[in-house]
């Protein structure tokens, strides 16, 4: 399952305000964000999120986030993507900075997407 999907937009007000009025009639609206830099809109069971193009590493042209059911889950996806070329962009492990049960690993797929993938345990 897609836990989130990130893109990188060019003007992060006027995306917001674009996104805010198309998703409102789905029942979609702004989960959290940060001005100036990002915003996450709460689609159900995922996350459609905006971030600044010209903003700081490790900025990519596009970020998808599956969802998975284990922590080795997310390190043989690591694992399988750095064999067939994949260059890493974050190993396995905690990412505290998310959440306190957050495990994910990062890769850069051919073309500079960065893809993860991610275990979050609800409590």
């Amino acid at each position: 399952m897609i836990d989130h999907v990130t893109i990188n937009v060019s003007d992060l007000q006027k995306s917001k305000r674009f996104y805010e009025s198309a998703l409102a009639p789905l029942g979609y609206g702004v989960a959290f964000g940060k001005e100036g830099s990002f915003w996450a809109f709460d689609i159900g069971d995922g996350l459609f999120e905006i971030q600044r193009s010209d903003g700081p590493p490790p900025l990519t042209p596009t970020h998808v986030a599956f969802r998975v059911k284990s922590r080795e889950e997310v390190d043989a996806f690591h694992c399988a993507a750095l064999a067939v070329g994949g260059r890493d962009n974050g190993a396995p492990g905690p990412r505290p900075e998310y959440t306190e049960a957050y495990y994910a690993a990062f890769v850069l797929d051919p073309d500079g997407h960065n893809i993860e993938a991610m275990i979050d345990p609800k409590p």
